[in-house]
């Protein structure tokens, strides 16, 4: 029996220690909600539209749904244009979240041997020219102002 698991040559390490961490503008290519009893999350799936040299890369890292973290989930569905209508019931669509575009600030944190995708901060599609041409400074001031 043959199966298809989708993403299986993008796993290899070499190419995901290429991805630094940092600012990129992306497009939501999957998402998926999955329930854990204690940490309910969104497990997102992100092309890399930009820096150049990193497109066609792939990049995955959730968003958790716990009380405590909902500000985040609102903040990234926000920036991405998520439909507000929708946002005010309370509903994810995740077949509306595919193909949203937005920027994506990243680092890489080592738990217990395992390294983890950390989204730490989110911004508008249209922001990426000011964000990526901003200076470090400039971004500590735009990532403390969310």
């Amino acid at each position: 029996m043959r199966r298809r698991i989708q993403g299986l040559h993008e796993a290899d390490q070499s190419a995901a220690s290429q991805v630094r961490d940092g600012l990129l503008l992306v497009r939501i290519e999957r998402a998926q909600h999955r329930w854990e009893s204690r940490k309910p999350f969104y497990l997102l799936r992100f092309s890399i539209l930009e820096p150049k040299e990193l497109t066609g890369h792939s990049v995955a890292g959730r968003l958790y749904c716990t009380p405590r973290a909902l500000w985040k989930l609102n903040w990234f569905l926000r920036d991405f244009g998520y439909d507000t209508e929708l946002l005010g019931r309370d509903e994810i669509d995740e077949k509306t979240l595919i193909g949203l575009r937005g920027v994506i600030k990243i680092s890489h944190t080592v738990v217990h041997g395992t390294s983890l995708l950390n989204l730490d901060g989110f911004a508008p599609a249209v922001q990426w020219e000011r964000l990526s041409s901003s200076s470090p400074a400039s971004l500590a001031v735009w990532e403390a102002s969310r």
